[in-house]
């Protein structure tokens, strides 16, 4: 009796199995996935600790040229008001200004708030805002 119901369960099993298999999608096409704003968030703010991760290396350079002598300072005096050389500071601190307010958001998210999808998705959309305010300031202070 119990050999006979641990075959019907295994049979049954087996079953779910083919079927679920059956199911699921032969390709999946990511261009037509659309992505909550908490996703995009999300992933945003690894691009943005990656950005960082790299721009300590870009700074860190700048540092060691703006130290090593009067001459070496004074180039990177006249390098830093080129275009490209604003743009590329401009995108370390946007970096930063989102990877900053996105960990707070995170933090906040670990304590116990804004875990519901309507909060987090308020929280998400105000730190992209805030974001981009801070952001466009910065611009418009560089240059």
């Amino acid at each position: 009796m119990v050999k006979a119901a641990l075959t019907i369960t295994k049979c049954s099993k087996e079953l779910s199995e083919q079927l679920v298999k059956k199911q699921r999608p032969v390709h999946l096409n990511l261009q037509t996935i659309r992505f909550p704003a908490t996703a995009i968030a999300s992933i945003l703010h690894r691009v943005s600790g990656v950005i960082m991760f790299f721009a300590i290396g870009v700074l860190l350079w700048l540092l060691n040229l703006s130290l090593d002598s009067a001459d070496s300072f004074a180039e990177l005096q006249q390098c830093l008001t080129s275009p490209f050389a604003k743009f590329v500071l401009w995108g370390i601190v946007t970096a930063l200004i989102y990877h900053l307010l996105a960990g707070i958001r995170h933090l906040i998210m670990d304590a116990g708030y804004w875990e519901e999808m309507s909060s987090g998705l308020l929280s998400a959309k105000v730190t992209f805002a805030v974001a981009a305010v801070l952001s466009a300031s910065m611009g418009v202070w560089l240059w």
